[in-house]
């Protein structure tokens, strides 16, 4: 999880919500704790753009829409909201109820990974979005070097892992019938800001 906010009290999920519509970060909520978003770097930025751009395209063929980290998700079964860094959902968005900033719905799921999120995308977040009814499919995309993480659900509690660590290898979201190159994913990345940091 992110870095907890220095909080006295424990916030119901309306205060968040309340104090998430005017605040200049994202924060992710948790049994009334406010945890601050880090803020992205270049890499970070890239992956994002690029992972985005390939599910928009295949959205458009598809009935689905993607979308970037500016919308919100609540995982119903554990009361968590979050930003995935980029997700797809596929026929009609469900909204949470009162709401057109929070979905409930996401077939894919994408995180870029950094060194403070690593863990937590890997576990508890991962943990909490396989409770989703709707999830299919999770991308992890390391940052900092060419490694991809492709999990595919092929039954109930059954998830499949595919590592890609080569440019010219395949990605292939099988629940919307997608090919991306691993290529086109790290498009733009400056390995040598990574090798400098």
């Amino acid at each position: 999880m992110a870095v907890s906010l220095r909080q006295e009290k424990l916030y119901t999920r309306e205060e968040y919500l309340t104090l998430e519509e005017s605040a200049a970060f994202k924060s992710e909520y948790y049994k009334g704790v406010i945890y601050a978003m880090a803020g992205g770097t270049y890499n970070h930025e890239m992956i994002c753009g690029n992972v985005y751009s390939a599910l928009r395209l295949a959205a458009n063929a598809k009935s689905c829409i993607a979308f970037t980290s500016n919308m919100k998700l609540l995982i119903e079964a554990h009361g968590l909201y979050t930003y995935p860094d980029s997700m797809l959902i596929c026929g009609k968005p469900k909204f949470e109820q009162g709401r057109t900033d929070t979905v409930l719905n996401p077939l894919v799921l994408v995180e870029v990974l950094s060194k403070s999120t690593r863990n937590y995308d890997h576990g508890q977040k991962f943990e909490f979005y396989q409770a989703i009814p709707t999830f299919q499919e999770y991308l992890l995309i390391d940052q900092d070097r060419i490694y991809v993480e492709h999990y595919h659900k092929v039954k109930d509690s059954t998830w499949v892992l595919t590592i890609l660590r080569e440019p010219e290898a395949r990605l292939v979201l099988q629940s919307i019938d997608l090919e991306i190159s691993v290529r086109q994913l790290y498009e733009n990345v400056d390995w040598l800001a990574t090798t400098q940091a």
